[in-house]
């Protein structure tokens, strides 16, 4: 073996300023500072570089780098595998410098001379050579296995790479220079310590403890950054790029984002791996465990005479302690035996238990006792609603049946109950939910909701069979589980928002469960045994009975909720509503109180709707304002609020009664309709223009409602003589109905006589009385037909302060549903034709016929 031992202070000092050394290319692998690497010496490139550095005057040893390990520090398919005498991917030029014929190896120059035992490694990749490469020492030279000639490098320093210039040798001799870094920063110093931290986790990952130890002795930014050229995961473009970026810190970011990527693949791969591991530890261990546990069961099931409670024998004693029917004590049996005769890794063995722990959860046999004392029942539902005295009368009318059929010892025919299935109808906001549960209080029974909005599949009513993974009863069944009783008020609420699709139409299996004559034998799909429904008491809501197919409602008590009147509105928020927002609000119940009069303000000026959920949120943001003012100390308790206060504490009004747009303005009434929301009061304009004869209607109407105006004007050019319009008023007149909230849906037939008198009022030049309001269809001939919703109507034109009202003549028996407190306050005219309408609502025509004279306030006309 032959060793160089080159003066190492003089060599670092050569390299702080402009060298002559030779190229030795690197085209599969690259070097960086610090690096020590065996290179061997088998293309012409290699060997002409490695003689003009010196290394050809030394007689080759043993095998070079054999203490260090050399072969282990080989680059992955380096110049030793290169075709000798390949000069393809020389520089372009450099033969220029080069004498002709000199193969021999002539006495290098005094510049050769100076470069004995260095020479600069430099990566050729794809075509080019690097811009950057590195100043390298031969520390050893000898022949490696196979008589190859090889030397071992280790790299010093950067340098870039300059011209080529003349040399006597056959080596390519470029000019250097080198790469002055400047020192660390504290940037730079942070860097490479997360850098060093990273590789040691890489290390110790792989299992390389002894290098990560060895790592640490690595202190220098630089050096730890030029470790990379060591990673087997960096690929020849990535530690050439490493190479070429001069920049300390620059290096280190890249670096380190690489060896981020490393650790987390390393880390994702550990986890895996892990949970693999430990999922199948943990699935043997508990295979043994149950293995173990059976046999445990077993020995103290022969021992104790028993069995646990998720076997047969357990299966069996909730059997017998339960109350079953003989049909469902049949089918529990039967499944009882099949459990026995089924393996516990059969997945069966599984449903049959979810089967039975279902049917044996189910209350059968318990049944809450009623509350039978009427009175009692009576005071429930007063403290609980103002109002609402048709519900109420009905919830007790109930109550009394079952007295009597208790104390007279009568029995239901057939196993039929009551049969009282009510459906509670009203806009939003009335109390029909909150009135289930006060009707299950006042009964002394459990209360269940059923939420039935946007329900589309069947199975969610009936169950699912049981032959579905995931297969589950349906939700009545889940909710007499819920409950705990046989017996409970079960609420379907919203059962006009019931869909249908592809999975079926619940409302079609909503037909068993609310006939009377069918469900106590209710079967469920998943338990597949009757279910006796007929002593629950169903309570349906709904906001319109539109939507309910008929079928569903014929089987329904329906009951109206038509909201309330003002004072009843003022009545719930004084008595229900501030005693529960006042505890909200961190309030006590004599530091802040409302005045019936500023409750009324609220209600009238703030607050538009049939129900109070509106005037719970504007009285819930009044207290919150009023908890704000005592936290800061603007306000003292005890604080009134009268109807001046309101203003200041909820600002402007908020509400615009509709009957203020029918000013004193011909073509213009003002009508009345139900929404979902309940009553309203709508204003129906009509106008016309030079055009061609026609109608145009606008305001987002239905086919029923366009309709209505078509015959409406129908009806005012037939009977135009008799009305007092004149013929030429028709001639080259285009006529437009708008009933405005366009972006609202309007339909139905009760806006005949608004239109047909906007029509009159338009042609007669005549203005309809703001004070007058109108329902009711009309026909060709004139004739006024009955509405629906009077109550809902009368209510919203008494909120909208309009003290007249206008209707058909059938609905004069509607009237005694109207609170006497809001009949005394109106004036109602009923008509039967047209004639009627237009006297009532313009006071000064002359061509109404019969006209009927105007009722006294609180009376019918």
């Amino acid at each position: 073996m032959s060793v160089l031992e080159p003066n190492l202070e003089d060599a670092v000092a050569d390299l702080d300023q402009t060298l002559t050394l030779p190229l030795l290319p690197l085209r599969s692998g690259a070097v960086l500072p610090g690096m020590v690497f065996t290179l061997a010496l088998e293309s012409a490139e290699a060997q002409a570089a490695a003689e003009a550095a010196g290394v050809s005057r030394i007689a080759p040893g043993s095998t070079p780098g054999a203490a260090a390990g050399a072969d282990a520090h080989r680059p992955a398919g380096s110049d030793a595998h290169r075709p000798a005498g390949s000069d393809a991917h020389r520089p372009a030029g450099s033969d220029a410098h080069r004498p002709a014929g000199s193969d021999a190896s002539p006495r290098p120059t005094d510049a050769e001379a100076g470069a004995s035992g260095r020479l600069v490694l430099v990566p050729h990749v794809d075509g080019r050579y690097a811009k950057v490469g590195v100043v390298a020492d031969v520390l050893e030279v000898g022949q490696l296995p196979g008589g190859v000639l090889g030397m071992v490098v280790r790299g010093r320093r950067r340098v870039t790479i300059g011209t080529a210039v003349p040399g006597t040798s056959r080596a390519l001799w470029v000019q250097v220079e080198a790469v002055v870094e400047p020192p660390p920063t504290p940037e730079v110093v942070a860097l490479a310590r997360e850098y060093r931290a990273v590789l040691e986790n890489i290390l110790l990952s792989r299992g390389a403890e002894r290098i990560a130890e060895r790592l640490r002795d690595v202190t220098d930014p630089s050096a730890i950054s030029d470790v990379a050229g060591y990673s087997p995961d960096l690929d020849l473009q990535q530690k050439v790029q490493v190479l070429e970026t001069v920049d300390l810190e620059q290096r280190l970011r890249l670096v380190l984002g690489w060896a981020r990527e490393v650790l987390g693949d390393l880390t994702l791969r550990q986890q895996i791996k892990s949970s693999v591991e430990e999922g199948m530890e943990r699935t043997q261990r508990e295979f043994l465990l149950r293995r173990q546990l059976d046999a445990i069961r077993k020995e103290l099931s022969e021992i104790d005479g028993g069995a646990d409670e998720g076997g047969a024998a357990g299966y069996r004693r909730r059997a017998e302690a339960a109350d079953l029917p003989d049909g469902v004590r049949q089918a529990v049996t039967r499944e009882i035996d099949k459990l026995e005769r089924t393996g516990e890794q059969n997945p069966e063995h599984g449903w049959i238990r979810s089967w039975l722990d279902t049917v044996l959860e189910l209350p059968w046999g318990v049944e809450s006792e009623d509350r039978l004392d009427v009175a009692e029942a009576a005071r429930i539902l007063d403290e609980d609603h103002d109002g609402l005295d048709e519900v109420k009368e009905r919830i007790i009318e109930h109550l009394a049946v079952r007295k009597l059929q208790t104390e007279r010892g009568l029995v239901p025919v057939d196993g039929r109950g009551a049969g009282a299935i009510l459906a509670l109808v009203g806009p939003p906001g009335v109390g029909k939910t909150s009135l289930g549960e006060s009707v299950a209080r006042a009964l002394g029974r459990r209360f269940v909701r059923v939420a039935l909005g946007g329900v589309r599949d069947e199975a969610e009513i009936r169950g699912h069979r049981r032959t579905y993974v995931g297969a589950q009863p349906g939700r009545l069944v889940r909710a007499l589980r819920e409950a705990g009783t046989i017996n409970p008020v079960i609420l379907l609420d919203e059962v006009d928002k019931v869909g249908a699709d592809h999975r079926g139409d619940p409302s079609s299996a909503l037909l068993e469960v609310l006939d009377p004559a069918q469900n106590h034998t209710f079967r469920d799909h998943y338990l597949e045994v009757e279910l006796d429904l007929s002593r629950v008491l169903f309570l349906a809501t709904a906001n319109v009975l539109d939507t309910i197919p008929g079928p569903l409602l014929d089987r329904l008590e329906v009951v109206h909720l038509d909201g309330y009147t003002e004072e009843e509105k003022v009545a719930i928020a004084r008595d229900h509503l501030l005693p529960r927002l006042r505890q909200q609000a961190g309030l006590q119940p004599g530091e802040v109180g409302l005045s019936d009069e500023a409750l009324r303000k609220v209600v009238g000026d703030y607050t538009r709707e049939a129900g109070v959920r509106a005037l719970q949120r504007e009285l819930g943001r009044l207290l919150r304002k009023v908890a704000t003012a005592f936290a800061s100390g603007s306000a003292r308790a005890p604080l009134a609020v009268d109807a001046g206060d309101v203003r200041r504490w909820l600002g402007r009004p908020r509400v615009l009664w509709e009957r203020a747009a029918a000013s004193a303005v011909a073509g213009v009434a003002t009508g009345l309709a139900v929404t979902g929301a309940g009553g309203d009061v709508l204003s129906v304009e009509a106008t016309a223009m030079d055009g061609p004869p026609g109608l145009t209607i606008t305001g987002q109407l239905g086919d029923v409602m366009r309709e209505s105006a078509e015959i409406a004007l129908s009806y005012v050019r037939s009977h135009a003589p008799h009305l007092g319009i004149t013929a030429d008023a028709f001639e080259r007149a285009r006529f437009h109905v708008h009933v405005p909230a366009g972006a609202v849906p309007k339909d139905g037939p009760s806006a005949g006589i608004t239109i047909t008198t906007a029509l009159v009022s338009l042609l007669l030049d005549r203005a309809v009385r703001p004070e007058v309001a109108m329902t009711g269809e009309v026909t060709l001939q004139g004739r006024v037909l009955p509405i629906g919703g009077v109550k809902q109507k009368v209510l919203a034109a008494h909120r909208a302060g309009i003290t007249e009202v206008v209707l058909p003549a059938a609905n004069g028996p509607d009237l005694e549903d109207v609170p006497d407190s809001v009949r005394s306050q109106m004036t109602f005219h009923l008509a039967s034709e047209v004639g009627q309408v237009l006297h009532a609502a313009l006071a000064d025509t002359s061509t109404a016929t019969a006209p009927a004279p105007a009722a006294e306030p609180g009376q019918a006309a």
